[in-house]
């Protein structure tokens, strides 16, 4: 008889399930919201001392669809790093988990971004990116292509907003930025981001199917698959004790693994 995977906790995967997404079909977001489950349960994270955090937008609901055990507080727009950060002087024992989109970030809530980074309060800061404002009918964020049209909201004549490098000018010491088409990558870039001591920005490029996802929007998915190119794989493998096992010779034993498997 097969035996079901269970984490460190002795929990299943199933056991990090939020409520069913009420997003669009396709959009990116809900896939985000599916690795962050899957390498929460990956990483044995316990959700009793997990506090998720977001501000408003499409990308600020995304908290309800993983981990349904955790804590969590829906912060007013753009202040989602204030209050983390509150959070995180009130607590140390928490672990952070923020989700907030372009607009949230870096229009109304760019200075209070920026102050979060240069503190560096500890806290796994995820952006969900899609160059517009989807809740409200698809005008155009701080990230939006230079130049860029769409029939909503017409032509976009701002230079845009590189928040990775905005990070990086703040001495962010973990910055990394994907796409939620790789959910691979996108798992390990957020275990490794869970074991950081510190602020972890990670930008994810999460087409809106219904606003942007035209094949000239570096924000589509089109885009984002056409210029993937695999530099290198780098998993992440978290450090765990040996495991030693004594069994007579000519015997057989089963060893269960930290991840939970067995051989």
């Amino acid at each position: 008889m097969g035996r079901t995977k269970t984490n460190e906790l002795g929990l299943l995967a199933a056991d990090y399930n939020g409520r069913p997404s009420t997003l669009c079909p396709g959009c990116g977001h809900n896939s985000i919201s599916n690795q962050i489950q899957q390498a929460a349960f990956e990483h044995s994270l316990d959700q009793h001392f997990v506090v998720k955090m977001s501000g408003i937008g499409c990308s600020s609901k995304t908290p309800a669809y993983f981990m349904g055990r955790s804590h969590a507080f829906n912060t007013i727009h753009g202040r989602m790093p204030s209050v983390t950060t509150g959070v995180m002087l009130a607590n140390h024992q928490l672990k952070a988990i923020g989700v907030s989109g372009d607009g949230d970030t870096g229009n109304i809530g760019f200075s209070q971004f920026k102050h979060l980074v240069r503190r560096n309060v500890p806290m796994v800061y995820i952006i969900e990116n899609n160059g517009v404002y989807g809740l409200t009918k698809g005008q155009f964020s701080a990230t939006a292509d230079y130049g860029q049209k769409t029939k909503y909201a017409g032509k976009n004549e701002l230079p845009a907003i590189d928040l990775c490098a905005e990070a990086l000018l703040a001495d962010c010491s973990f910055v990394a930025r994907s796409f939620s088409g790789d959910a691979k990558q996108i798992r390990s870039l957020l275990r490794a981001a869970f074991s950081h001591r510190g602020t972890a920005v990670i930008d994810i490029i999460s087409p809106c199917v219904t606003f942007n996802d035209a094949a000239d929007s570096t924000k589509s998915y089109f885009w984002g698959k056409e210029h993937r190119e695999i530099l290198n794989e780098v998993g992440f493998v978290r450090g765990q004790e040996d495991i030693a096992v004594d069994y007579e010779e000519g015997k057989s034993q089963d060893v269960q693994l930290h991840d939970g498997s067995w051989v």
